[in-house]
């Protein structure tokens, strides 16, 4: 594409003007939009229904054979690329019983968020980690990865990556495994027999030097005990994040993971962050406004949050929802920020 060429009523500036752009140069005085009062994200807010997904990933396991059975979520506001956000991928992974996704790896740092069924292992690095509802399951930038459904039901979950990302930075490697699955069960990963016995409890000698977390893993079970612990009974609200076991940092250097509970008739608060965000409800349902729209959500919908948008939640039932974003990024730029206010209703 060629570089925007000015003009002027004036000849010897429009002359100039033509110049520039011979040269692949612009006139920071003619440019508009480069600063602006806030975030003006390309991406809209959006919400993809739990039941439609269940339902196309179900057929997907009828009618695809692809050993990469993946929907990926598109938001409208991206002009047709695959991604939930602009730096976020989100998409609805199905195994049929008894089938395999070989192993692979790339450079993208995924996560796996369950939402219902049991019966898959995800071997990580040759760690077998089972996968339940309500589990997050993490496989940090190049290592291998494959899933096992040993059942004889298929199951779907949740893949959260951080590929627009990388691909914006140019820093896309994929590699394909030799296609033989490994032999291995998932009784206990030796990540959660190392560092997921307690919280604060990790192997004497440890020394943080992975760029994401030693526990690649986090029960359903420690996620609920956490948020029930921490529920303020005033608000009927409580949130978590989830961490490295060993260095107190995001579990992934490209992705921040959070777990939310809301009450039945929960107090409302606005939350507004910079960066984009992807959430997933697991349980419950309620109302999310995202900026001046408001959404009924039950379990199985997803959600996008582009950057700056005004979230408010609202619990009919109790509700549990997960998120993603790319929050480590923005700090670590210095660019990260946050508020909250009452919202008006």
């Amino acid at each position: 594409m060629p570089t925007t060429r000015f003009s002027s009523d004036d000849e010897g500036i429009d002359a100039f003007y033509a110049d520039l752009a011979e040269h692949d140069l612009q006139p920071l005085w003619e440019l508009t939009g480069l600063m602006t009062a806030e975030p003006n994200p390309r991406a809209v807010p959006f919400v993809w229904r739990g039941k439609h997904l269940s339902a196309l990933a179900e057929r997907s396991g009828e009618l695809i054979t692809s050993d990469r059975r993946v929907l990926s979520l598109a938001n409208p506001g991206l002009a047709g690329a695959p991604y939930a956000v602009p730096t976020l991928w989100a998409g609805i992974q199905y195994l049929n019983g008894r089938e395999v996704a070989p192993a692979h790896r790339h450079s993208p740092s995924a996560l796996r968020f369950v939402l219902s069924g049991s019966g898959v292992f995800t071997l990580v690095d040759g760690d077998p980690i089972a996968m339940e509802a309500g589990d997050l399951v993490l496989t940090p930038g190049w290592t291998w990865h494959e899933h096992h459904n040993t059942g004889a039901e298929p199951m779907a979950w949740l893949d959260g990556l951080d590929v627009p990302l990388v691909h914006y930075l140019d820093a896309v490697f994929f590699e394909p495994g030799d296609g033989s699955p490994a032999d291995a069960t998932a009784e206990r990963s030796d990540s959660e027999r190392r560092y997921g016995c307690a919280p604060g409890i990790v192997p004497v000698g440890e020394v943080p030097v992975r760029p994401h977390s030693a526990l690649l893993t986090y029960r359903w079970a420690d996620t609920d005990r956490a948020l029930t612990a921490q529920l303020d009974q005033d608000t009927g609200r409580s949130a978590v994040r989830f961490v490295d076991p060993v260095s107190g940092r995001d579990v992934l250097p490209t992705l921040r993971c959070e777990m939310h509970r809301f009450l039945a008739g929960n107090q409302p608060l606005t939350r507004q962050r910079v960066g984009s965000a992807v959430g997933v409800v697991l349980r419950g349902s309620g109302s999310i406004a995202l900026g001046d729209t408001r959404h009924e959500v039950a379990a199985g919908d997803v959600f996008a949050i582009p950057s700056w948008t005004p979230v408010t939640v609202s619990a009919e039932s109790d509700l549990d929802v997960f998120q993603y974003s790319d929050a480590p990024v923005l700090s670590a730029l210095g660019l990260y920020r946050e508020r909250s206010y009452s919202p008006e209703f």
